[in-house]
């Protein structure tokens, strides 16, 4: 409607410039038209003011797609390169050059972590394909993202496999092919899997992947030691040229403390790379009855499914209380599990801050968010509440704290939907998600938190129906109890609560990386204290001993002692403390064989299925210009508008009375000198 107000504006200015016409006319004013003029303008814009104060201007801007080039900057592209490494890298310049003619092109490098700069350096210890692209998706998103070229050799050795990966990318991927993909003589253990924790006099299961390349007739074992003696062997027999499998082991656990075993595969014939027959995991091993605590806001079919799925431990004790007969003191529980609580009818959560006992949230409709966001001295995980809605649960295949049974995707593809009152759950980095929420993006359901103080959520109630339809659809609720009984394991495991302890983030690393340790230690009211020094030796295996002082971090102790070369090391801290000695001792592993180096050759087939199921294109490297022409005639790849609409009051404008005032006084000006003569 808008057009009526600029019509009658029109009229009646070209009305008042006809009048002033006509009167300058008779009054023979030199340049009769131009008065009329300067006065038709005065009285329109005066109009405009009136009739239109506030006018809207639209703009139609133009954006470029995006293209993102991720680039494999890990050490195997340059042994995948060889001499060839300066000609890839003027190929890939000379495609990025014609493609910013039309696209703005993107360049990251990837390793085991994602950067912008420097993408042809190779050196990055590890693959992460996975997170490289999930990135790409979270920064590129909700923009203009017409392609992703991924440039690597499609080995990856961290993160999950990106061809499973539940991205939601509407840009077209085409890879790049780098390295050579003939295969060669290799047989490996790709990856070990086994409990962190195992109870005195238990069975417990350790696992590994076998993989074996152009191996076919390789006749031998797979066996388990610790230190020379030989625990277990399992006979293996490659049958075809690409072989895989998946070995387990039994393994008593008869003697309390931490258990330091190698699995290894003895090198076939014309084997080149041995370094990856051998692989080492640590289990610890616990003598001590555990008192659990489950704590809940109002009866519920849960808390029997968690009770039952505990019973017949003989390595804990539960005790099932109503929020209404919350102990007033927590000290005699190792583990305390809240179903509901914190509520708005029970605060209970200054109980909790004050016990600093690990604890496992289970939230509910009941559940005072306000309150679980309060605990951050115990958890670091926040949740944004909603009303309560279904969701189905996804195993986390990248969950790596313990080990559950092998059927663990398919029994989870049979579980009913948890009933969950949040609509965002934030962890804290570093924090294991065993399950996470079947919705667009993937959110945390189940969580685990290692630290002085271990925790765990769980974002819904309903585990009694998992535990049914388990049974129903299997004959047992063997995964259910399992996930239940080792979120209990996991929390209880260090929470012995020593005087003194010390804890690695991990017990096998890399020579690539620095090793880390941390210590505690507890006074008379099981607080954290650092008043003493602490000190440590490591040993290696020739009995050299190096000596170093834990740095005061927080409550606690902490200390990086930087690379360490290939071998198996023990330490021994020792600290005093009003008058008592105290000591702590472990080992751990170093591996000399760099991740990168595990693999060999190119996996073409896993790129040209990621090109696939993201409807782009698979080229080897020396074919990488190819790509241009690919890309340009994608009509998928095009540029966006964007209308951008302003409203401009013109009351706020101070130029626009300038204007106005400028051809009034024009005028009057003119018509003054004209009759002046």
């Amino acid at each position: 409607m808008q057009w009526i107000f600029w019509l009658i504006a029109v009229i009646l200015s070209a009305a008042a410039g006809y009048w002033v016409y006509r009167a300058d006319k008779r009054r023979q004013v030199p340049y009769p038209w131009l008065t009329s003029l300067l006065r038709t303008l005065v009285v329109f814009f005066t109009l405009l003011l009136l009739l239109v104060p506030v006018i809207t201007i639209t703009k139609n801007v133009t954006e470029k797609p995006i293209v993102l080039l991720l680039q494999d900057n890990s050490r195997s592209i340059a042994n995948a390169l060889g001499n060839d490494s300066a000609a890839y890298r003027k190929n890939i310049n000379d495609l990025t050059t014609r493609l910013s003619t039309q696209y703005k092109v993107v360049q990251w490098g990837f390793g085991n972590t994602v950067q912008a700069d420097s993408p042809f350096l190779y050196r990055q210890a590890a693959t992460d394909i996975s997170a490289a692209l999930a990135r790409a998706q979270e920064y590129y998103g909700l923009q203009n993202l017409g392609a992703v070229i991924l440039a690597t050799d499609g080995r990856y050795n961290q993160g999950a496999n990106p061809l499973y990966q539940d991205l939601s990318l509407h840009s077209a991927m085409y890879t790049v092919g780098i390295g050579d993909s003939t295969a060669q003589k290799d047989i490996r253990i790709s990856a070990v899997y086994g409990n962190k924790t195992a109870t005195l006099n238990s069975t417990f299961e350790i696992r590994a992947d076998v993989i074996a390349d152009l191996c076919k007739g390789y006749n031998n074992s797979v066996s388990i030691k610790e230190g020379e003696e030989t625990i277990s062997s399992v006979p293996l027999a490659v049958n075809a040229d690409r072989y895989d499998r998946a070995v387990s082991f039994s393994v008593k656990a008869a003697k309390a403390g931490l258990h330091h075993y190698t699995i290894s595969i003895p090198e076939t014939d014309g084997e080149k790379n041995v370094a990856n027959n051998r692989k080492d995991i640590f289990v610890d091993v616990v003598d001590e009855k555990k008192n659990i605590l489950i704590v809940s806001a109002s009866p519920h079919p849960d808390v029997n499914a968690i009770k039952e799925a505990l019973s017949g431990l003989e390595t804990y004790r539960v005790s099932v209380v109503s929020a209404d007969n919350f102990p007033t003191s927590l000290s005699s529980y190792n583990v305390i599990i809240l179903h509901g609580l914190p509520s708005v009818r029970s605060k209970v959560a200054a109980n909790l801050i004050a016990a600093r006992k690990p604890i496992w949230l289970i939230l509910t409709g009941q559940s005072d968010m306000s309150a679980v966001n309060g605990l951050s001295g115990l958890t670091h995980i926040t949740v944004t509440p909603s009303p309560a809605h279904d969701v189905l649960p996804v195993y986390n295949t990248a969950f790596s704290s313990f080990l559950l049974p092998q059927q663990i995707l398919s029994v989870t593809d049979k579980l009913p939907p948890l009933s969950v009152s949040t609509n965002d759950v934030t962890v804290a980095p570093g924090a294991g998600i065993l399950f996470t929420q079947k919705s667009g993006s993937p959110k945390p359901l189940w969580i685990l938190e290692q630290g002085s103080v271990p925790s765990a959520m769980l974002a819904g109630e309903g585990l009694w129906r998992w535990r049914l339809y388990e049974f129903r659809n299997f004959a047992d609720h063997s995964v259910v109890d399992e996930s239940i009984r080792q979120t209990v394991a996991f929390l209880s495991a260090n929470n012995n609560e020593k005087p003194f302890s010390v804890a690695l983030p991990k017990y096998v690393w890399s020579d690539q990386e620095s090793v880390s340790l941390n210590a505690y230690l507890l006074n008379a009211n099981n607080e954290q204290v650092n008043t003493p020094e602490v000190q440590l030796t490591i040993s290696d295996s020739a009995g050299r001993k190096q000596n170093f002082s834990f740095e005061r971090s927080g409550s606690a102790y902490g200390l990086n002692i930087g690379i360490w070369a290939g071998g198996t090391y023990t330490y021994t801290a020792h600290t005093t403390y009003n008058d008592k000695q105290y000591a702590a001792s472990g080992s751990f592993v170093v591996e000399s064989m760099p991740l990168e180096l595990m693999q060999s050759g190119a996996d073409y087939p896993l790129l040209y299925s990621l090109a696939k199921k993201y409807n782009g294109g698979f080229v080897p490297s020396k074919n990488v210009a190819s790509l241009y022409d690919s890309i340009s005639h994608n009509e998928r790849v095009k540029p966006l508008i964007q209308t951008d609409t302003e409203t401009v009051p013109l009351v706020d404008r101070k130029w626009y009375f300038f204007i106005i005032l400028l051809l009034a006084v024009g005028e009057w000006l003119l018509r003054k000198y004209w009759l002046a003569q």
